[in-house]
């Protein structure tokens, strides 16, 4: 290490530790400890273009660590990619772009949201996974336009995470040898040494799930770091982890190596004693000596070189491969579903039949037309109908593959579909039953914050599963997905409608979607499922000027309320019958439209669907009831539960009529 990299470094651990203490909040220890690989890898190893921050060929870097963040924060400030020192004055302030974790599209030169500790080492496996797969398609002799790595900083937390398990499992069995993990192995957690929780070896368990491991002894040494890099690239076959030694801390000469670093400044007197503690010589707050922007000068015209080359390359690969160039760029573009709403062989319109055969079918039609959709299921593809039946497998030896198994690991599994979108050139999708997505809800979360339109596969929707029981049967889920911002949850009803629910979830953009179907058949209303597009509509019309009552269902229960509206008419009621598969693209439409699906004056109104009932009481208001689920299911055919549970005609009709007499 020359006496420009140790000043570099310091540099990096006085800028957190200043803007942390500016702040009174963060955590130091991580900034401090971590410094030297950050720099070595960032320096001489990774392939970025800090002018051109969302280059596709650069080398993906996620800080699974993301309460690390003041480190990236002046990584990214010291490599040119914009941020200017009063961006890291204000860390963790209203407005900046210095948040307290790592936010994607928010800071330049942030790759992935971070915050949950061990989804960002799910989110570079997902990386990897996608280089792998474009690389296979576009990639030509002599012309690796897709060529390049996916980096990991993890820490001891993120070890311990159980997704980081599922992840590095899935990770090994792929053999993606172009994923490498750097831990950073400290020790330390908020409440105190690892060894009162963690107490395994982490090289052996990484180790037995097919991963290469090398040991850096001192984490100040930037040499061995390098050398252990270098080593990781070199092996093809297998990702790597890293684990370096280090010092949360490093420098401070009182709280060094001691867990009151970790979550918390340093305090005023602190960060003075390790200023002298360095030789940080310079009196001035926020200050970046001549001699560390001389040196990162030379470092950054050696990044934007390579990234020259880069360009270079691809300028013959247009010349020599036009067809390939242009597709790879309709790829990165993600448009191919655009063109289906005037598409009328995407509109089916066929019999009776359980939503997931729906969407099967549409997925099937999807995969023709969209030839970048990529996805699979946790374990359940033949169940929940989602394997696309033209296209193979991804596996260790089969990179062109577009099918997935996942295997039983939901979490890891949204976290690494959030991952391959990350990176770009991918529409990932990803199957469960719907109940198990409470083991996916964390990621899922971090899809909406980061406006990643993941399209999440959800079957066996409701206690229309039957014979499981309470366990397999989602009750409340539904409510949880609704009450999450920026996320869109689709119900259909029959194939019309499942195919407007995929149609919207292939074309966004910044919103994730559940796709949620049915085990047991449904009824088709036979009505365009371009209606639906506004995610609530009328599907039969009050006899009436004004309608009596308006009845609301979702999924497999709009057919009890389009029954329903016969049996009343006969009783001289005039219903006004409404689907409403998605509530948060309703929400989205202009008052007029939606005071034309339920009139302001009709204050006598019933929802019908087969879940915790929180999520419909602003449709329903005072005046209105919920035919729901307010209590967990039991094991029996879905038919006698939805018997039980009164989701019948004959019971729609009984509550309408008691609800008019009130």
């Amino acid at each position: 290490m020359n006496s420009s990299e140790l000043l570099t470094i310091n540099c990096m651990r006085i800028l957190s530790a200043e803007a942390i203490e500016k702040a009174k909040s963060g955590h130091p220890g991580i900034t401090m400890g971590a410094a030297p690989m950050a720099y070595e890898l960032w320096a001489k190893h990774m392939k970025h273009n800090p002018h051109n921050p969302k280059w596709i060929n650069r080398d993906r870097f996620v800080l699974s660590a993301g309460h690390g963040s003041m480190m990236l924060y002046s990584l990214l400030h010291l490599f040119g990619y914009g941020l200017t020192i009063d961006d890291l004055k204000n860390f963790r302030q209203f407005g900046s772009v210095t948040p307290g974790h790592p936010e994607f599209n928010h800071t330049p030169g942030v790759d992935a949201s971070t915050g949950p500790l061990g989804q960002g080492f799910a989110n570079a496996v997902g990386m990897a996974m996608a280089e792998a797969h474009l690389a296979a398609k576009f990639n030509r002799d002599d012309f690796n336009v897709i060529d390049h790595y996916s980096y990991a900083l993890c820490g001891d937390g993120c070890m311990m995470e159980g997704i980081s398990y599922e992840a590095a499992s899935l990770a090994g069995t792929l053999g993606l040898g172009k994923l490498i993990v750097l831990y950073d192995s400290n020790n330390i957690t908020i409440e105190g040494s690892t060894d009162l929780a963690f107490t395994e070896d982490v090289r052996a368990r990484f180790e037995a799930l097919e991963w290469q491991t090398l040991f850096v002894e001192d984490g100040t040494d930037i040499d061995a770091i390098g050398k252990a890099i270098e080593e990781a690239k070199a092996e093809k076959n297998k990702p790597t982890l890293i684990e370096i030694k280090t010092v949360i801390g490093h420098g401070s000469p009182n709280k060094a190596g001691s867990n009151s670093s970790h979550g918390a400044p340093l305090g005023e007197e602190e960060v003075r004693a390790t200023k002298a503690n360095l030789g940080w010589n310079y009196e001035e707050d926020f200050f970046v000596p001549e001699q560390v922007k001389e040196h990162m000068e030379a470092v950054i015209e050696n990044l934007e070189s390579e990234a020259d080359k880069w360009d270079d390359l691809y300028e013959n690969y247009k010349e020599k491969y036009p067809e390939l160039a242009a597709e790879l760029e309709e790829w990165l573009k993600d448009e191919f579903a655009q063109d289906l709403i005037d598409d009328d062989s995407f509109w089916l319109n066929e019999g009776d039949m359980a939503t997931r055969a729906c969407s099967e079918k549409i997925l099937n039609m999807l995969s023709k037309k969209m030839p970048n959709l990529f996805g699979g299921s946790a374990d359940l593809s033949p169940s929940n109908k989602s394997e696309m039946k033209d296209r193979e497998f991804f596996t260790k030896e089969n990179r062109l593959g577009s099918n997935m198994h996942f295997g039983i690991r939901e979490l890891a599994m949204a976290a690494v579909a959030n991952g391959m979108y990350y990176h770009g050139g991918i529409r990932p999708y990803i199957a469960s039953f719907f109940v198990f997505s409470d083991y996916m809800k964390p990621a899922l979360r971090v899809s909406a914050i980061s406006g990643l339109p993941v399209i999440s596969i959800l079957t066996h929707d409701s206690i229309g599963v039957g014979e499981d029981g309470p366990t397999h049967q989602p009750v409340e889920q539904i409510a949880a997905y609704r009450s999450t911002p920026n996320f869109n949850v689709w119900r259909p009803c029959d194939i019309n409608e499942s195919a407007a629910a995929w149609y919207s979830a292939a074309t966004e953009k910044t919103t994730p979607t559940a796709l949620l179907f049915t085990r047991q058949n449904t009824k088709n209303l036979g009505i365009d499922g371009r209606k639906a597009l506004k995610g609530g509509y009328v599907v039969r019309e009050s006899f009436k000027e004004t309608p009596d009552v308006i009845l609301i269902g979702t999924g497999s229960e709009t057919g009890l309320v389009y029954d329903a509206y016969d049996v009343l008419k006969e009783k001289g009621i005039s219903a006004q019958v409404v689907s409403m598969p998605c509530v948060e693209v309703f929400e989205k439409q202009n008052e007029e439209y939606k005071n034309s699906v339920l009139p302001k004056n009709v204050k006598k109104r019933i929802v019908v669907e087969a879940s915790f009932d929180m999520s419909w009481y602003r449709y329903v208001g005072l005046e209105g009831e919920i035919i729901g689920m307010n209590e967990f299911g039991k094991s029996a055919p879905y038919s006698v539960l939805f018997d039980h549970y009164g989701f019948t005609v004959d019971n729609v009709v009984e509550r309408t009529l008691k609800l008019l007499e009130k």
